[in-house]
């Protein structure tokens, strides 16, 4: 029986503070990513930096709930980071953050232990507001596979440079794309260094790039009630899936990629129709 996989999101954690209802949603893009894994049957840990206030409290609490470890965490006097938000039709409208609150004069740093820590998982995801880009040489260079979020932050050129040579998964948000473009990007990030690129884009679907070819896997059609956490429920799932069938030989990398992908389109439907990330 292989052994369970284990991964580790590192970086932000947020409350999603929702204006219209006053409710605060627990989320963050690398925490996101491990609560989900987490319910798709990962161990998962969650490795950043808190606040000490209510909103520190109820993310750590929620990852409690969920059986997500965070025992590499920081903790400094401050605000944790929350963003405003609202929601128009189902979509989900920022209304202004406080740009991650204590991580941001207190950005994560890795002592020996820590490294040492984050070498025993399968996967190491990360994402474009973690404060993290530094941290990734030396995520490089251990035995875990890499993955990083860009979102929104693709068209960074200096990003791409800093990130793509250390990574093997890139996730893109590129809704406003067409089917050009959103191929010459996939490429581009392949030749900067990263082995497989997601594009997700919407109501399009997503494609994906592994150096051979393009997939491209169509959404599974639901009315969103609040888009929030749609991207990340697509990634931790693409992610297990493909993670848990790449060691099995008698699937060719096409096959995987496409599975992975249906799985994700499937998972991320369950969470656009719920309240929160």
């Amino acid at each position: 029986k292989q052994k369970m996989l284990k991964v580790l999101g590192l970086g932000d954690n947020v409350c999603d503070v929702y204006l219209h209802t006053g409710t605060m949603y627990p989320g963050g893009q690398a925490v996101n990513f491990a609560v989900y894994a987490r319910m798709l049957g990962a161990e998962s840990d969650f490795m950043g930096v808190f606040g000490k206030d209510a909103v520190a409290d109820h993310v750590q609490a929620s990852l409690d709930a969920h059986g997500v470890g965070h025992s590499h965490c920081r903790i400094y006097e401050g605000e944790n980071g929350f963003a405003r938000v609202t929601l128009v039709d189902g979509d989900r409208v920022f209304k202004g953050s406080n740009k991650g609150g204590v991580l941001q004069q207190h950005p994560i740093y890795l002592e020996k232990e820590d490294l040492e820590y984050a070498d025993g998982f399968n996967l190491i995801h990360t994402t474009n507001n973690g404060f993290t880009d530094g941290l990734l040489p030396a995520l490089h260079g251990l035995s875990p596979l890499v993955s990083y979020d860009f979102s929104y932050r693709w068209n960074e050129e200096d990003r791409v440079e800093r990130v793509c040579p250390y990574i093997d998964f890139a996730f893109l948000s590129c809704s406003d794309l067409n089917d050009e473009e959103t191929e010459k990007l996939c490429r581009k990030l392949y030749e900067k260094g990263c082995s497989v690129v997601t594009a997700t884009r919407g109501s399009k679907g997503a494609t994906v790039f592994d150096g051979e070819r393009f997939y491209c896997q169509l959404p599974d059609y639901v009315t969103p009630v609040d888009t929030m956490g749609a991207g990340d429920s697509y990634i931790s799932s693409f992610l297990t899936n493909y993670l848990s069938v790449e060691a099995d030989e008698s699937l060719t990398t096409e096959n995987k990629i496409t599975a992975s992908l249906k799985k994700a389109a499937e998972f991320a439907a369950t969470v656009i129709v719920k309240d929160g990330a």
